[in-house]
């Protein structure tokens, strides 16, 4: 993926060490922290001022309980620095799909029309052709060219201005998968916008909630960050931005059992292989390629195409008017 969708989408992923606990390669934390991931070194930290002697403690001694307790904590750190791989990952695949989805739109509404106009070349070309020569193969292209471009009859009077020849109008599409009925302005959305974008998933990422109520209310609150960074509006993202900030505040941080733990650990897995597969099919998609194309300025690949359908279009009119002068 382009722009630092796929070089950073391997962040999160999860190994095990010799005792067992669960760890994320190149997640977030500090280098040389014992017990994060990038650190110079893992140890087992000891319990509230060390462990001495052999005393027997009820459920065990003094330094199992220390151990158990390390392990836990470096679980939670593990954890923690998961779910922040994770959320980075689900950024990088987000944006690049308004990309995917942007530049799909934009190539439609402005190099539509000069596609349409290079088929009408094609089809006037075959029919001078097979007028000049008069013979049944050069007849038989001319007709297969222009039934290519003649419109379905009563298509449009039948649906209403939903639907034409060439399929559904962007408008109608636009509307039937919630998108903005005014098509982007731009591939990539501004700078400012992105930024906005990148603080606002980080902070109400439903992946942080603790309970169902707290994902609900982040679940709905991301939707409507997506709809906006969507459409590229930057006002709507900083009102965002004051809304969530005067919301109730998350709610604290607590450590979870070990078991917990793991079955979290695991579910950041899951969710993050499931990434993967979208992010593989936004890139395999034609429109993914076209941007891999142009991974800094997409919007200049548009621009680029465009000449290059200009000057189709001019030779193909240089030859018609040869053909017919």
């Amino acid at each position: 993926m382009t722009n630092s969708h796929a070089e950073n989408a391997q962040d999160g992923q999860h190994r095990t060490d010799a005792q067992g606990a669960a760890y994320v390669t190149d997640g977030p934390g500090e280098a040389g922290e014992p017990g994060v991931p990038g650190g110079s070194g893992e140890h087992v930290v000891s319990g509230e001022g060390g462990a001495s002697g052999d005393a027997e403690a009820p459920g065990g001694s003094e330094r199992d309980r220390a151990a158990e307790d390390a392990a836990t904590r470096r679980l939670a750190k593990a954890v923690l620095a998961a779910e922040q791989a994770l959320i980075e990952f689900e950024i990088a695949v987000e944006t690049f799909r308004v990309e995917v989805e942007n530049f799909s739109r934009l190539h439609h509404q402005r190099l539509g029309p000069m596609y349409a106009r290079l088929d009408e070349l094609d089809a006037q070309i075959a029919e001078a052709v097979a007028a000049s020569t008069g013979d049944p193969e050069d007849v038989r292209k001319a007709r297969e060219a222009r039934a290519s471009v003649l419109p379905m009859p009563n298509v449009e009077e039948l649906f209403h201005g939903w639907i034409g020849s060439d399929g559904l109008f962007p408008e109608a599409q636009a509307m039937l998968t919630e998108q903005p009925v005014q098509p982007p302005q731009k591939v990539r959305p501004s700078e400012d916008a992105r930024k906005a974008y990148r603080d606002l998933v980080r902070k109400a990422h439903p992946d942080l909630a603790r309970d169902d109520a707290e994902r609900e209310r982040r679940d709905a609150f991301i939707a409507r960050v997506n709809a906006a960074y969507g459409a590229g509006d930057e006002a709507a993202l900083r009102e965002l931005a004051k809304e969530w900030e005067a919301g109730p505040a998350p709610a604290e941080e607590r450590l979870s059992e070990s078991e917990e733990l793991y079955a979290r650990l695991e579910w950041l897995a899951e969710r993050k292989e499931l990434l993967a597969a979208v992010a593989a099919e936004l890139e395999e998609s034609a429109i993914g390629a076209m941007i891999k194309m142009a991974p800094q300025d997409p919007d200049a690949l548009l621009d680029e195409i465009a000449e290059k359908l200009l000057a189709d279009v001019a030779e193909r009119e240089t030859r018609l008017a040869q053909l017919v002068g």
